[in-house]
């Protein structure tokens, strides 16, 4: 029986698109590419996520591999691709329902020590009863540990806990440690289909 709800962040509560954060910032063609791989899909970032890098140390790390026309690029990216925040359309609305009901809701996120200062700006973020951030226990998604460690800081059985995540891999973790999980492609009504299925009592769209 599902008891407890717990969240992903980005591409789940806000939309995070890597591509509309570089375009939004006038760049495309081959230097759209190259923010791409060494900004989103470099080793600074996940390192962000664990804790072991500031935002500041990512920035300067990934700037002396890049063009210096670049650098500012480099610096918004990492510490304001938040401005503005971006709201998944419809997902405040069946958190606020799930709470309602009585549901416990819960954050588990792959997110840097800046995850505070843009967190009271998620409209959904008032309805949440705790939050496990990786950088804040040097633990990433999918690794096992991370959703032990939410469950043993607020009290949750795994097996009465359904995961919601934009990552098929991270939703394989949950399963792997013996959370329910579901993959969310961005359509909120699927994902209230999909929490039905589970056992969740909510509304149809």
């Amino acid at each position: 029986m599902i008891k407890n709800i717990i969240f992903d962040m980005g591409g789940v509560l806000i939309r995070f698109d890597r591509k509309y954060f570089i375009e939004r910032l006038g760049i495309s063609g081959e230097d759209e590419e190259l923010l791409m791989r060494e900004v989103f899909h470099s080793l600074e970032w996940v390192r962000m996520d664990r804790g072991s890098l500031t935002d500041a140390e990512a920035a300067e790390s990934i700037c002396r591999r890049v063009p210096e026309r670049l650098h500012d690029a480099v610096h918004k990216l990492v510490s304001m691709w938040d401005r503005p925040i971006m709201p998944v359309e419809g997902m405040e609305e069946l958190i606020a329902e799930l709470k309602d009901m009585g549901y416990p809701i819960y954050l588990l996120s792959n997110a840097s020590c800046r995850q505070g200062d843009y967190w009271p700006r998620i409209p959904a973020s008032r309805y949440f009863d705790g939050k496990l951030v990786s950088w804040s226990v040097g633990l990433v998604k999918p690794q096992p540990e991370i959703y032990y460690k939410l469950c043993a800081t607020f009290g949750l059985k795994m097996d009465e806990c359904v995961f919601i995540d934009d990552d098929n891999g991270n939703i394989e973790g949950a399963f792997f440690s013996g959370m329910h999980g579901i993959v969310f492609h961005g359509d909120v009504s699927i994902l209230r289909r999909d929490l039905r299925a589970a056992g969740v009592y909510v509304k149809a769209e």
